[in-house]
C-alpha cells in the first residue's frame, strides 16, 4: 500500500483513519478539502475542478500518498491512481452523531477545523449526508469497477 484513498461522507472517520495509517505506514496524508479550499494570504480561496487535479497530480508524482475525502467528481482521477481503496461505510445514525459531537467539540475549542463551524455549517454537514444517502446507489455502482482494491469498513 503506497498510495491510498479513503472515501466517505463527513463523520465517517476518514481523517482518524488517515492520520493512523500515516504514522504506521510513514506515508504523507492530505485531507482533500484542504486542496479544494487553501488558505492563501487574503483567507480561504476555492481551487477550479482543473486546479484541484493539478495539485492532486503533482502531489502523486512526488509518491506514496494518502488521501482522504468525499466523493467529488474531480477526485474521481485518484480512484485510478490509487493502489487501495478505503470507503468507511458507516452507519447513518453513527454519522449524524458524530457530525454533532463534532459540531459542539469546535465550538467549545475542544476540536479543531478549517471551516467556520457554525448553524450553517452544521446544516449543509446535514444536507452532504442526505444527498449521499440519497445517491448512495450510484457511488456504489462506481466503486465496483474498483473490487480489485477496494475495502469496506464499516464500523
Amino acid at each position: 500500500m503506497k498510495k491510498i484513498l479513503i472515501l466517505g461522507i463527513v463523520a465517517s472517520g476518514k481523517t482518524t483513519l488517515a492520520r493512523e495509517l500515516s504514522q504506521k505506514l510513514n506515508i504523507p496524508w492530505y485531507e482533500l478539502d484542504t486542496i479544494v479550499h487553501h488558505d492563501t494570504p487574503h483567507g480561504r480561496n476555492k481551487r477550479t475542478p482543473d486546479e484541484q487535479v493539478a495539485v492532486i497530480k503533482d502531489i502523486d508524482r512526488s509518491g506514496p500518498w494518502i488521501f482522504e475525502g468525499t466523493d467529488r467528481e474531480s477526485y474521481r482521477c485518484l480512484w485510478d491512481m490509487a493502489d487501495t481503496i478505503i470507503f468507511l461505510d458507516i452507519p447513518l445514525r453513527k454519522r449524524k452523531i458524530r457530525i454533532f459531537l463534532r459540531f459542539i467539540k469546535q465550538n467549545l475549542g475542544l476540536e479543531k477545523s478549517h471551516y467556520k463551524s457554525d448553524w450553517q455549517m452544521l446544516k449543509m454537514m446535514y444536507a452532504w449526508t442526505r444527498d449521499f444517502e440519497r445517491n448512495r446507489v450510484d457511488f456504489e455502482k462506481r466503486l465496483q469497477h474498483y473490487d480489485q482494491k477496494l475495502m469496506i469498513r464499516n464500523l
